[in-house]
């Protein structure tokens, strides 16, 4: 059993910064990757990005360079850092982690809102 609660979520103006938390408790031993998702309304989750245990990262082309994925394994959390937000980042974010099947071992978090408005 795996349980994953999100924070950091909020309202910010364009151009403003957020760092999301993903708090990882239970069996995380087995878990290989953690990643970021979001769902606009209308819209269909998507993946943000993904870090592994070893520190590699993958982005979507719509947030690199301008959100960092970071994780502390010892207190077994994942950090989304967001600057230069825009309003087309408006969105549930959603953490996920996965061991290296997902059928065995696939969880999500509740997710936090983002939202990016003037």
């Amino acid at each position: 059993q795996v349980q994953l609660v999100e924070s950091g979520g909020g309202l910010v103006q364009p151009g403003g910064s957020l760092r999301l938390s993903c708090a990882a408790s239970g069996s995380t031993f087995s878990l290989n990757v953690i990643g970021w998702y979001r769902q606009a309304p209308g819209n269909q989750r998507e993946l943000v990005a993904t870090i592994s245990k070893s520190g590699t990262t993958n982005y979507a082309d719509s947030v690199k360079g301008r959100f960092t994925i970071s994780r502390d394994n010892a207190k077994n959390t994942v950090y989304l850092q967001m600057n230069s937000l825009k309003p087309e980042d408006t969105a549930v974010y959603y953490c996920n982690a996965r061991g290296p099947i997902v059928s065995v071992a696939n969880y999500w978090g509740q997710g936090t809102q983002v939202t990016v408005s003037s």
